[in-house]
């Protein structure tokens, strides 16, 4: 069971300010994106089966629609762990391997590599059946509505039966205004990564984010007290995994 924390008790913080927490952890703490990633990959991957698979992922159908930047290889990390869980996971990455960030572009060769189906955006968009959408097209790095292939995924994930279930931030939402831009994932849940943003909060978020959850990827609770000047109580001593009500 995934424990719940006051959202009243955490603090929230804008995409700048994320921007200086990843730069933080990778120039002064030595801890680099991969390891974020994967603790990112993980827990996204745990909250879909525990909370949208009932605890069981063998043979559910899960699509897994990825960015070229690190949202993107975060959702290719649990595409992977799903994978591994015994689902049957389609990826699609919004352009060819070579416009992908290096990271990223070596989390889909991982998948490349264990046999997991990447497939074009037609094949995915041909695809009725599935259990979980997950959406990892944007995350806090939204600049302007969205557009081309992920602006089409993004209706396609929203006229689907299955749940959607989005990585940092509903793709299409400004995550430090909370401007709903079109089009804009309707998800049913979204996890956020360290701590959450500022957007989530926002009056009238709620039809695009979904229940909230919030993923420990190893931020040390003294970088935001050093780095920001804001103090964060022990938000992950129950679990890496919270839900924020």
């Amino acid at each position: 069971m995934i424990p719940t924390i006051a959202a009243a008790e955490v603090p929230y913080l804008t995409a700048d300010q994320m921007i200086e927490v990843d730069r933080a952890m990778i120039d002064d703490y030595g801890i680099d994106l991969v390891r974020m990633m994967e603790n990112a990959g993980r827990a996204l991957a745990h909250l879909i089966r525990e909370r949208f698979l009932h605890g069981q992922a063998r043979e559910r159908q899960v699509v897994v629609l990825a960015g070229t930047g690190g949202n993107g290889g975060g959702a290719l990390v649990a595409a992977r762990r799903l994978h591994n869980f015994g689902a049957q996971v389609t990826a699609l990455v919004t352009k060819p391997d070579e416009s992908l960030t290096p990271i990223p572009r070596e989390q889909l060769g991982i998948l490349r590599n264990m046999g997991v189906a990447v497939v074009g955006a037609a094949e995915v968009v041909g695809t009725q059946n599935a259990d979980v959408v997950v959406d990892g097209l944007i995350g806090y790095s939204l600049r302007g509505a969205p557009r081309g292939t992920a602006a089409s995924l993004i209706r396609w994930a929203n006229q689907q039966a299955a749940p959607v279930v989005s990585l940092d931030a509903p793709s299409g939402v400004d995550s430090t205004s909370g401007a709903v831009l079109e089009p804009a994932v309707e998800a049913a849940a979204t996890m956020t990564l360290a701590l959450p943003k500022e957007g989530l909060r926002s009056p009238g978020i709620a039809r695009n984010m979904g229940d909230l959850y919030l993923a420990d990827i190893s931020v040390p609770p003294e970088l935001y007290e050093r780095f920001l000047g804001i103090p964060v109580p022990p938000i992950f001593a129950e679990s890496d995994l919270v839900q924020l009500v």
